[in-house]
């Protein structure tokens, strides 16, 4: 995928399941305590399934018991964006990949205090995880 930021709504279809079509491009959520990445804790990293962009280590995760895979930051860079999200009647920030603009989650100031006080509350729908280090 050349530029991500260009992909049509068809080729984002083809590309990813529905789970995963309905969470990074229509703003969607995995039901709390399903996702693959929640109990989750093996040494690695997790990408964009919808672009392959670096987003989180796994040294940043944490269990929250929120019932979704949480980190307490980003990866290095500039890996997320974090947008204003007033849907559902609520006030919030939405997390979505800096790379393809898919949506990943929330971002709440209720994480550890020693780590920084973020949540990033993610589905895992919207995650790859590779163990170790992906760069050669």
């Amino acid at each position: 995928m050349t530029d991500p930021k260009s992909t049509t709504e068809q080729e984002w279809r083809e590309k990813l399941s529905p789970e995963q079509f309905h969470i990074l491009r229509e703003k969607g959520t995995e039901r709390a305590f399903t996702g693959a990445y929640d109990k989750f804790y093996e040494d690695g990293e997790y990408y964009c399934a919808g672009c392959g962009a670096k987003l989180f280590e796994s040294a940043a995760k944490y269990n929250s018991g929120c019932g979704w895979p949480a980190f307490t930051k980003p990866s290095e860079g500039e890996a997320v964006a974090e947008h204003r999200d007033t849907s559902h009647g609520m006030i919030r920030t939405e997390v979505t990949c800096a790379n393809c603009d898919g949506h990943l989650g929330h971002v709440f100031p209720d994480g550890p205090p020693d780590q920084g006080g973020m949540r990033y509350c993610i589905n895992s729908a919207a995650l790859d995880f590779e163990a170790g280090d992906k760069t050669e």
